[in-house]
């Protein structure tokens, strides 16, 4: 599996807005915010259940990771995907930044990927509790 996931029994927009709060409690931003819903309605005209992708960034963490590896922007920023199966529940799930380690080869990126791990899992247990 390339991630963990927990579900919230809440409306979708309020799913959305917790996520960025336990993110934010996690010392992470959300750098981009991909209305998947949206954008498949505009370009293709298809109708698509509430989907988001939050690009979370932890920026000390961020600059450790480019100092080990200049090319690793090609993996960042730690997606989080927010879905509504159905009404009144959400799925969130978090990319794991440890299938970045092997993709990389720098053993200094583990220790990186480590903490990072730490804090999206706390996240979402924080989300699972609330």
């Amino acid at each position: 599996m390339y991630g963990f996931n927990t579900t919230l029994a809440v409306p979708f927009d309020e799913a959305v807005q917790k996520v960025i709060a336990v993110l934010k409690n996690e010392g992470f931003g959300v750098l981009s915010d991909i209305d998947v819903q949206a954008t498949l309605k505009q370009k293709l005209g298809v109708d698509f259940a509430p989907y988001r992708i939050l690009g979370a960034c932890n920026p000390p963490l961020a600059h450790k990771a480019l100092q080990a590896e200049p090319d690793i922007g090609l993996l960042l920023p730690c997606n989080v995907v927010v879905r509504q199966d159905s009404p009144g529940h959400v799925v969130v799930a978090f990319l794991d930044p440890q299938i970045m380690v092997p993709l990389v080869g720098k053993p200094e990126v583990q220790a990186i990927a480590d903490e990072a791990k730490s804090r999206l899992e706390r996240a979402c247990r924080s989300l699972g509790e609330a």
